[in-house]
């Protein structure tokens, strides 16, 4: 008989899944990828709308949170892969450049460091090279 505790975390997680499972049986198959083809990027205003000044006028724009996003998602260590590619296309679409984008995760790397941006400047140019090549 073995009276040790189990991980605790990882039967919340069990739980959740199947909580989800049983409020929509699709949710088996759903990955985080997925989410980004079903909607790749949200429009500007809606995001000015969420995550701009609408409700705080005298705040920070859409595209300054969503490059404060990315410089934590880096330093963080790029781990949350569609939320890069999410924040990244969001951030484009907000108004940021290219050059921006880049500048912001180079800046997260020296906190982060080299490892945690090498990987983010990998999932930024899997998120901006489709745009270039007139995809998504």
């Amino acid at each position: 008989m073995n009276d040790a505790p189990g991980n605790p975390y990882a039967e919340m997680i069990a739980l959740g899944r199947r909580w989800a499972e049983a409020m929509n049986p699709s949710t088996e198959s759903f990955t985080p990828k997925g989410f980004e083809a079903v909607w790749p990027t949200m429009p500007k205003d809606l995001m000015e709308i969420f995550m701009g000044r609408t409700f705080n006028p005298e705040g920070l724009d859409a595209k300054t949170r969503l490059l404060l996003t990315l410089h934590g998602l880096t330093i963080l260590g790029a781990r949350g892969e569609s939320q890069m590619r999410l924040t990244v296309r969001h951030a484009i679409e907000a108004g940021a450049t290219a050059q921006e984008v880049a500048e912001t995760v180079a800046m997260a790397g020296a906190f982060g460091g080299v490892p945690a941006m090498t990987r983010a400047m990998d999932l930024v140019r899997e998120a901006v090279e489709p745009r270039a090549e007139g995809g998504e």
